[in-house]
């Protein structure tokens, strides 16, 4: 057998039991930090104490200053939409005008008493159709108006999609048919520099 060890065992207790108490006391810590190392997200450190809070004003003096950026740019996104709106309610009078044989301004069904009209017109054997503010009437005083119910119109036109798909190939046949049936320039003739 082999000669017992000569130094205290590490759980004996020494001095009235301080050392077994203070061992397990320890191990309690230890293993409150293992757990803690354990939950705490790798390639994080612990995060330290933040600057204190700062004063009410300086928040809103830069909620202040979003707020004026941000109604800037509202402002900015309103006039552009207004001119945008203008452009297209005098190229649709145009189309309505280069149309006059279909073209016709009926109320518009369903959207209520705001004065809301649709200028309907024939393409490509296809009808369309867009919806006019009552500020923009005054532009369309060339297209007749119709009831909803009478005409050849009377029933709605395709949906956005199928209608933008419409004059997107109608607007490319009369593209060919422009340059086929072009009639070429006659050709200049050149001038030949003078012989000496």
């Amino acid at each position: 057998m082999s000669a017992p060890s000569t130094g205290p065992l590490p759980e004996e207790p020494v001095a009235g039991g301080s050392r077994a108490r203070r061992s397990r006391a320890d191990r309690a810590t230890g293993r409150t930090a293992a757990l803690f190392r354990f939950l705490r997200p790798r390639g994080r450190a612990v995060p330290q104490e933040t600057e204190p809070p700062k004063h009410p004003s300086v928040d809103l003096d830069s909620c202040r200053q979003e707020l004026a950026r941000w109604q800037h740019h509202a402002d900015s996104f309103e006039r552009e939409l207004s001119r945008v709106a203008f452009e297209r309610a005098h190229l649709l009078a145009w189309l309505a005008a280069l149309h006059p044989s279909s073209a016709v301004i009926t109320p518009a069904a369903g959207l209520g008493g705001d004065g809301t009209h649709l200028l309907r017109l024939v393409a490509g054997e296809q009808q369309l159709s867009w919806h006019l503010l009552p500020k923009d009437l005054p532009l369309f005083g060339h297209v007749p108006y119709a009831e909803r119910n009478t005409g050849p119109l009377q029933r709605d036109g395709p949906g956005a999609l199928e209608q933008a798909a419409h004059i997107r190939s109608h607007t490319r046949l009369l593209a060919i048919e422009g340059t086929l049936f072009a009639v070429p320039a006659e050709k200049q003739p050149s001038a030949r520099p003078a012989e000496h």
